[in-house]
């Protein structure tokens, strides 16, 4: 197997020592990565700062020609990077290959950004520009359930905008990182990009440097507060794109036969591991049995296994400590509800779940009330659309949700009484780079993609000249 070093100063550097990563679908190692010392994670810091004014100071366009030029280069290997994605993530070939994909597209659209002055009044008597400036030095620090995908959403914002960064991803998941970092070295100027892989101890020390000036976190809502504690002693900016339990309704005008396969990929990507999947799903009483009926149908035949094995749809859980959470809401599952499809662990090696679909629950169970993040989908049962929706708010929660209905314009007036930061209707789990991504209530701060995402990583400053 490959090796991979962290991106210290434009160096590729080996760690203070090596840890095991786990192919989630054997639970074994296999392959171990380096892992950053607190002296170099602070090493990076200085190589960030010092990179910084010739960084903000090269023409726009030759930063969007190495941002492009990254892209390429990870077009040209994809392959190999999705099949180690598969390796350290779990996740079957085609969303592995999807991912990298999405990774360079996302690249590609924050390249052709420009943050071009802007002149808002000029008049007889005033004249009004607006500029975006870099801020300084960003760290960005990575989930484990898209790796490479968030990570480059990481990236681009911040060097189109002539910030520089250190990128930090989940230890499970560093090795398509690091190697994103074998690809920027030949590229960028020494220190404008950072890559390092720790063991979960390093980021408190990253967030809460006095020369870090942004701080883009994706991941836990308990671990985003936390990380907002830690910047605040400095006031720096944050993007914090945290948890969701996004709630599905499905109003009593559907046609279940051409919506259920679109729920249930909406449910299980990735094995129920993203913060937008839909994890709970309330359907009228009308179409209730119809709807568990097909979904079941769906999770029973719907192949889970190795990702790099043919016809596996579903992989396995992601780490074991996920795999664990999961085993408690599947007894939870059964305790609170009925389980109509799947329920069990595979009897393999590995950390693999059988898709479960789950009937006859209420709000009041966690199953529902929480985020599973697993390959498990409550369905409730409902029969008044203003109860529901009410329902459907009542989370701490509102990163996304999803309306399904043959009537789009009732769909909409639905919809608009969602209190998330997206809804979508008849389908669940769509986002791109032209389309801005945000959390409501506890799912975030701030705004993620988009030219709205991608001004966060810059300061506004106002030039009003009288006249």
């Amino acid at each position: 197997m490959r090796t991979v070093k962290l991106l210290i100063n434009g160096q590729l550097v080996n760690g203070h020592k090596n840890i095991d990563v786990i192919n989630p679908a054997t639970g074994k190692a296999f392959m171990q990565i380096p892992v950053a010392s607190e002296a170099q994670a602070l090493e990076a810091v200085v190589a960030a700062k010092a990179a910084f004014p010739g960084w903000a100071a090269t023409k726009i366009e030759d930063r969007q020609a190495m941002l492009r030029k990254l892209a390429d280069r990870l077009q040209e290997n994809a392959e190999e990077f999705a099949k180690v994605l598969v390796l350290e993530q779990g996740k079957p070939l085609a969303e592995a290959t999807a991912e990298v994909l999405y990774a360079e597209t996302f690249l590609r659209y924050f390249a052709a950004f420009n943050s071009s002055m802007e002149t808002i009044q000029d008049d007889d008597e005033m004249q009004v520009e607006v500029y975006r400036k870099p801020l300084g030095v960003v760290v960005g620090i990575a989930p484990w359930n898209l790796p490479l995908l968030i990570g480059a959403n990481k990236l681009g914002p911040a060097l189109v905008t002539g910030n520089t960064i250190i990128l930090k991803p989940a230890p499970t998941t560093s090795v398509t990182s690091l190697m994103l970092g074998e690809l920027a070295k030949n590229i960028f100027p020494a220190g404008v990009i950072n890559i390092i892989a720790d063991e979960n101890d390093l980021g408190p020390i990253l967030s809460s440097h006095p020369d870090v000036a942004k701080v883009s976190f994706t991941g836990s809502t308990v671990t985003g507060r936390k990380v907002a504690q830690t910047a605040a002693s400095s006031l720096k900016r944050l993007t914090l794109e945290l948890g969701g339990n996004d709630a599905g309704i499905v109003l009593d005008d559907v046609d279940v036969s051409k919506i259920a396969e679109r729920i249930f990929a909406g449910a299980f990507m990735n094995c129920g591991q993203v913060c937008i999947a839909l994890k709970r799903l309330y359907v009228h009483e009308n179409q209730y049995d119809e709807m568990c009926d097909a979904l079941a149908n769906i999770a029973n035949n719907t192949k889970v296994g190795d990702g790099l094995d043919n016809g596996v749809k579903i992989g396995p859980l992601q780490n074991f400590m996920q795999f664990e959470k999961a085993q408690k809401y599947l007894g939870i599952a059964a305790r609170d509800g009925k389980v109509i499809a799947g329920g069990a662990v595979l009897d393999r090696q590995g950390y693999f779940i059988q898709p479960t679909i789950v009937r006859d629950i209420d709000d009041s169970s966690p199953l529902v009330s929480e985020e599973q993040f697993a390959p498990i989908l409550p369905i409730i049962k409902y029969r008044d659309v203003n109860d529901v929706i009410k329902r459907a708010n009542n989370s701490e929660y509102g990163l996304g949700g999803s309306v399904w209905s043959s009537d789009v314009i009732r769909a909409k007036e639905v919809a608009s009484q969602i209190s998330t930061g997206t809804v979508w209707i008849n389908h669940h789990l769509h986002f791109g780079p032209h389309i801005p991504f945000a959390g409501a209530k506890q799912s975030g701060l701030g705004v993620e993609f988009s030219k709205e995402g991608i001004s966060e990583f810059t300061q506004c400053s106002v030039i009003s000249v009288a006249k």
